[in-house]
């Protein structure tokens, strides 16, 4: 769908911008069956935003080829009825490279992870983005900023020199700077994505906000989109009861540092018999106590 409008791709950032997991085989492979399963159950329930190779799809676990895998799958998927973002990053040949192929896979857009090499300058976040959108100047471009540092004014001298930079997914946990930031950059000149997920997004929306990330749809999509419909209308009672379901789930993926992040989505999946809930290091599976509380946690949404 890379021939998408910037109004569609603008459309598909101001929604639940949807995580999903990569579920493992037995043998530790990709498991493409479960993969298609778990894609169609999220187009099913009305998710219409994708991207394949995020943090939940354990983006850093997986070998470039086990990448390419997972974008090519979820365009198949997704076909019509839902827009592909997909995940690129690592060295700059690596993310030009996946991003190239996104784009020949028919992903209308691509999300460059925020760069991972422990010394990064504001001038190299620059140019590092910069590479990535001009290699792919006919997909949307969607830089993932999770460095508090970063002022405003680079991302919109980025998207002074790419046009196509059009959206970004915001994930410091600090709402106040986030409100700053956004403005600083141009509120109205991107499409701002809530990065943390259901429990920032009523605070990131107040600020300035109109979508969403989340891996827990993988799980739950009705709770997802309780809580947009929410926040789209201005229901933040409504929203904040959608919050209130899903803060224990949430609490257990953040602690530690987010050490069971994308573990506590698998170990949901698998209570509900969707997939298996491998993890590869430097995740780990969780103990028994903690695997009955989630199982319980999912059966409270469906009651």
């Amino acid at each position: 769908m890379n021939g998408t409008t910037s109004e569609t791709r603008r459309a598909a950032l101001a929604g639940v911008v949807a995580i999903p997991v990569t579920p493992f085989a037995a043998d530790g492979s990709v498991d493409r069956a479960a993969h298609r399963v778990l894609l169609r159950r999220l187009l099913d329930a009305g998710i219409r935003t994708l991207t394949p190779n995020g943090n939940t799809g354990e983006f850093y676990a997986l070998t470039p080829e086990e990448r390419r895998l997972v974008t090519e799958l979820t365009v198949q998927e997704a076909g019509e009825r839902a827009v592909v973002l997909a995940g690129v990053g690592h060295d700059v040949p690596t993310a030009i490279a996946s991003a190239r192929h996104a784009r020949a896979c028919g992903a209308a857009m691509v999300m460059v992870h925020q760069p991972v090499h422990p010394y990064v300058s504001h001038g190299g976040w620059f140019d590092y983005h910069r590479a990535v959108a001009e290699s792919v100047p006919d997909l949307g471009v969607v830089p993932y900023v999770r460095d508090a540092r970063l002022p405003g004014g680079r991302l919109a001298e980025l998207a002074d020199a790419c046009p196509n930079v059009i959206g970004v997914k915001y994930a410091v946990p600090d709402a106040a700077r986030f409100a700053a930031f956004a403005r600083d950059a141009g509120l109205g000149r991107f499409v701002w994505v809530a990065g943390l997920a259901e429990p920032y997004a009523p605070s990131y929306f107040s600020a300035g906000a109109t979508g969403f990330t989340s891996g827990l749809v993988n799980v739950a999509p009705a709770l997802s989109l309780d809580m947009i419909e929410a926040l789209r209308s201005g229901d933040f009672p409504a929203a904040m009861r959608v919050w209130e379901q899903v803060r224990r789930f949430e609490e257990l993926r953040a602690a530690d540092g987010s050490a069971d992040n994308v573990t506590v989505v698998k170990e949901a999946l698998a209570s509900l018999g969707l997939c298996r809930r491998d993890v590869r290091p430097p995740s780990r599976q969780l103990p028994a106590e903690r695997r009955a509380e989630v199982a319980g946690i999912v059966r409270g949404w469906s009651r």
